[in-house]
């Protein structure tokens, strides 16, 4: 840089002007008028230049200004850091080792050292030096200081949920450039995702955090019998109960992490905390522009940042407990699920195809969502809530049943008691054991469904019900193949109800039923699922009004008419009365009747597809029609036998049919093309 007609007032005593890093400023050492002139070229920004201007008539050398220059850089940084320690170099050993665990950028270099300054209360303590070498990798560590002074009155805390930071060294090179190094606690090498992909992590961890024998004894282990599933569930409460506390801490002091990662976090060996990464990149819920400082943008701002670092929550604890997301392609599938705004709450459904195939855990993640009636799936929506303004907070999250457990009773919610009904009775229909214990035990939690139907108007079912469905369970026919010996074999595949809204001013729905099946044929079919592959469509429309479902009681009727769900609704009636439904049911007896979408059906089409040599066979083709009808509901061929829908939410489907039997439906997201 040329710097060139520098004028002075005789009466100011020292003027300092200095370039660094492309900025000119202007330091008075004594307030006094002056006049400024002159001009500037940039000749090579990476240099910093400093002039000193005083009223003596001594000539300044170009090796003093630049000394001088250095001087005021450093003083004016040791301002700003004074709260932190400044290093220097040799205050260290560096050890001939590189942290590659400590989620480094191209623009960092990391590598460990020893405090060998005797004076230092850090002495022979292991440290990591993190030294920035960008303007913009300067900034994040300087970053990470100034949060260190707003936490410090809370150094306590700060200390036990995020890297400790001891200072910095700050010098300028021979280059000319000035290097910048961050000092921060070593918590180990390895993040947390380094631990999660070691092949005894389960094991390592646990000694790690140094979990007590009579835990250890109460969960067993893998090698006696154990339940590894238990284990496993119980390092993850630990472990996100952790993560929740430290986000929440900055939370409720003004502060964002914004990039929460599992590459971010580190596990301490010493105080068995787990410590988020250094905190270069955390944003301020308030503008500091004043012309911005309405209440509302604030709000929004925070709102915003809050939800966007607990959707980063929700994906580290969808890759700890399903192990298989660490694979960056199963991952980027996950993440295309959400992106496509496609409901969260149906990621089990989602993943239910894509993961059970040839896992390498066995499942072990689906075993631990699944527990407590699917609590884990219900935190991981809600954590990866479409809306922003849908996604929980760190406090509600802690007090969540899946990170609870047994020992903390939390009174759960109403949409809680819903979720756990739900998932369930799903968990009951794959079981596949169609029991009498079990259809009666389906049928009892489909009746709770009903009774806490948490959109019973017909304007949330237009908006909730269009969308694809499958086919879980009917009350009223067992689906699939029994004992008998049918005319043709016919495996059924998914069966489907596909509903579709022609515009937002139409109430009118249209209805369209794909039942895909299998005929097999030869000898072999009990082993050999294959055959020829057909397909079953019926459409028709509906219109959607407003309606009520009666219960009619014995008394109430005369003659030899006796409701067939009466001895259901008694048993119900008895449930009721217990002590574990009475806080879940807000009835305090068995409502005479309850709101429901009622359906109203048009023309009904019916279009079937075979595939060779059926086509030619007339009589085969009907044995295979007939076998279909048998093998499903009635509701499915004839969609004008559903009368209403009683049940609804953006997961779960209940219609009911004439003759009172329930379908249960669950919303279906599979990408048919990733299949």
């Amino acid at each position: 840089m040329a710097l060139c007609g520098i004028g002075w007032s005789p009466s100011v005593e020292s003027v300092e002007v200095v370039y660094f890093n492309g900025n000119l400023s202007t330091r008075l050492i004594r307030q006094s008028p002056m006049r400024l002139t002159g001009k500037h070229s940039y000749l090579n920004q990476r240099q910093y230049w400093g002039v000193r201007c005083s009223s003596a008539s001594k000539a300044v050398s170009p090796m003093e200004s630049e000394e001088n220059a250095r001087s005021a850089l450093l003083g004016s940084m040791e301002e700003e850091l004074e709260h932190v320690t400044r290093f220097k170099i040799s205050d260290f050993k560096i050890l001939d080792c590189v942290s590659t665990g400590l989620g480094g950028r191209a623009d960092e270099l990391i590598f460990e050292a020893i405090v060998k300054d005797t004076k230092s209360p850090l002495y022979n303590t292991r440290v990591v030096l993190r030294r920035h070498n960008s303007a913009q990798a300067q900034r994040r560590g300087k970053r990470a200081i100034e949060v260190l002074k707003k936490l410090v009155h809370r150094r306590l805390m700060y200390h036990s949920y995020s890297m400790q930071v001891h200072g910095y060294i700050f010098s300028p090179t021979s280059s000319g450039r000035c290097s910048f190094t961050l000092v921060h606690g070593y918590h180990g090498s390895f993040s947390l995702r380094h631990w999660l992909q070691q092949s005894d992590w389960l094991p390592t961890l646990e000694a790690t955090l140094v979990l007590d024998e009579e835990s250890v004894r109460r969960v067993g282990d893998d090698t006696v019998g154990g339940p590894a599933v238990t284990r496993q569930l119980r390092l993850i409460r630990l472990l996100m109960r952790d993560l929740l506390i430290g986000v929440n801490y900055l939370h409720s002091h003004g502060l964002a992490h914004t990039e929460l990662r599992l590459e971010n976090v580190h596990i301490s060996p010493v105080d068995r905390h787990i410590k988020v990464g250094i905190l270069g990149n955390a944003a301020d819920f308030y503008e500091k522009d004043p012309n911005s400082s309405a209440l509302d943008n604030n709000l929004d701002r925070r709102l915003m940042m809050i939800a966007f670092d607990m959707r980063c929550v929700g994906f580290m604890m969808a890759k700890m407990v399903l192990r298989e997301l660490m694979d960056p392609l199963i991952f980027t599938r996950f993440k295309s699920f959400l992106t496509k705004g496609k409901d969260p709450s149906c990621l089990r459904e989602f993943l239910l195809k894509i993961l059970s195939r040839n896992s390498p855990s066995g499942n072990t993640g689906f075993q631990i969502l699944d527990r407590n009636s699917g609590a884990g799936w219900n935190l991981l929506s809600l954590l990866l809530a479409t809306k922003p303004s849908k996604r929980i907070s760190c406090l509600d999250a802690l007090r969540h049943p899946f990170l609870c457990g047994p020992r903390w009773r939390v009174v759960p919610s109403m949409d809680i008691i819903r979720w756990g009904l739900g998932s369930t009775a799903v968990r009951i229909t794959e079981e596949y054991i169609y029991g009498q214990p079990q259809r009666s035990r389906l049928a009892h939690f489909i009746e709770l469904m009903e009774m806490l139907n948490p959109h019973s108007k017909p304007k949330n079912w237009l908006e909730l019900l269009p969308g694809k469905w499958r086919l879980l369970y009917c009350t009223g026919r067992h689906i699939g193949l029994t004992l008998r010996q049918p005319p043709a074999r016919v495996l059924i595949s998914d069966v489907h109800l596909n509903v579709s809204r022609a515009s937002k001013l139409n109430t009118n729905l249209s209805f369209t039923s794909n039942i895909g099946f299998t005929v097999m044929s030869g000898r072999d079919w009990p082993h050999a699922k294959t055959g020829t592959d057909g397909n079953l469509q019926v459409d028709s429309l509906f219109r959607l009004t407003a309606g009520r479902r009666l219960y009619l009681k014995e008394e109430n009727t005369t003659g030899r008419f006796t409701p067939g769900p009466s001895n259901i609704q008694d048993s119900l009636a008895k449930k009721f009365s217990g002590r574990k439904w009475r806080k879940a049911i807000p009835f305090k007896e068995f409502p005479s009747s309850l709101p429901v979408a009622k359906l109203a059906s048009g023309d009904i089409e019916v279009i079937m597809g075979l595939g060779n040599p059926l086509t030619q066979d007339i009589d085969a083709a009907r044995n295979v029609v007939q076998e279909v009808r048998t093998q499903l509901p009635p509701e499915m061929f004839d969609l004008s036998k559903f009368v209403c829908g009683t049940y609804v939410d953006s997961r779960l489907l209940v219609l009911r049919g004439v003759n009172g039997s329930a379908l249960l439906f669950t919303r279906s997201c599979v990408d048919e093309s990733s299949r």
